[in-house]
């Protein structure tokens, strides 16, 4: 069964209210391929997500850029996974690097916030990725391997969980992993699924890359067999956003 395409736009912690209605306005207008080729997903800041939600084309949907780790509460500042559900908001994106490196973000308690949500039924982009010295010391896999393991400790059904794979050094920098690094690291990924989770979840994970995607590199990218697609940063916020969810149409050929 293959892939469908993924695309993710995470707008940070950007955005007015006329900007937001500016890009909406550029995705609406925007001729891109189907739904049975690619899904599209747009994560705003909590702020603007039911602006977004009712402005935006039914055929693309909107992410929460984190949620709470369990049922909401005495949690100032904090926004639960089940007031996502209620105002009908479907992915979350969760264990963001900045998040990770900011927040201090443990894998644990990314692992936790990921099956919290799961559990209310709303669908994950779980991020993971490797700092510029823990590449430069050889240690990528198991890094990336230890963060994937926290997740797949607490997580039974994968069907609503795409996994992000963000270099933490091409986050925002220019640097972007090669091809050949991000295939590599993807397909290395895929089979440390395989082994340690399941062979039908390896072949049905879409594992999608992050890190200084933009308009210029993503169909070389997208070429790679085990790149799944894209969650982008600055690239979503300009209309080059639009090629990157055109790029979905190299792997049709």
């Amino acid at each position: 069964m293959a892939r469908k395409f993924f695309v993710g736009g995470n707008w940070k912690c950007n955005g007015t209210t006329e900007e937001v209605k500016k890009i909406v306005t550029t995705l609406n207008e925007a001729e891109v391929p189907s739904e049975d080729v690619v899904e599209v997903v747009v994560s705003p800041p909590f702020v603007f997500l039911p602006f977004v939600k009712s402005l935006l084309r039914s055929d693309f949907h909107v992410a929460a850029q984190n949620c709470w780790v369990r049922k909401g509460g005495a949690f100032t500042g904090e926004v639960s996974a089940e007031m996502l559900v209620n105002l009908g908001i479907p992915w979350v994106i969760l264990g963001h690097s900045e998040r990770r490196a900011l927040l201090n973000e443990s894998n644990e308690f990314v692992g936790d916030k990921v099956a919290y949500a799961l559990s209310q039924g709303l669908k994950v982009i779980a991020c993971i990725g490797e700092t510029l010295e823990q590449r430069e010391s050889g240690s990528t896999m198991a890094v990336v391997a230890a963060q994937t393991k926290a997740i797949a400790e607490k997580v039974t059904n994968w069907d609503n969980v795409v996994l992000a794979y963000e270099p933490v050094w091409a986050i925002g920098t220019g640097k972007v992993a090669t091809p050949a690094q991000a295939q590599e690291v993807h397909c290395e990924l895929r089979n440390w699924v395989h082994d340690n989770v399941g062979a039908e979840v390896a072949a049905k994970v879409r594992i999608i890359y992050g890190g200084s995607v933009n308009g210029a590199n993503c169909k070389e990218l997208a070429g790679q067999p085990d790149v799944d697609g894209f969650l982008v940063g600055g690239a979503s916020l300009k209309p080059e956003f639009v090629d990157i969810i055109k790029s979905a149409t190299v792997k049709k050929n």
